[in-house]
């Protein structure tokens, strides 16, 4: 079954990025490398993974990220702290 994802980055000073993929490990480590050096998080250094949600169905995830997208940034701290308080990098704990 098809997995996909709904994700929120951060920066050291936390600018905030969501997206959604259906492949985490690989869009992450795109995002670490700087795969794509124009791209929004390459130009504020968003590196860290900070939260995540899965879906198995593709429409969910896209109606989750739009709706992430539309809140305040109060609103998408408080998403993140409730799982992360200390913003720790989740990617890190992959093998």
């Amino acid at each position: 079954m098809k997995q996909y994802y709904v994700y929120l980055m951060a920066s050291f000073q936390q600018v905030l990025y969501v997206g959604v993929t259906n492949n985490l490990e690989r869009r992450i480590y795109e995002h670490k490398t700087k795969m794509h050096p124009q791209s929004f998080t390459a130009r504020y250094n968003i590196d860290r993974l900070v939260y995540c949600e899965s879906f198995s169905d593709i429409k969910d995830a896209l109606a989750r990220e739009k709706q992430i997208k539309s809140w305040r940034r109060s609103k998408k701290i408080a998403l993140i702290e409730e799982t992360n308080p200390r913003w720790k990098d989740i990617s890190l704990d992959w093998e």
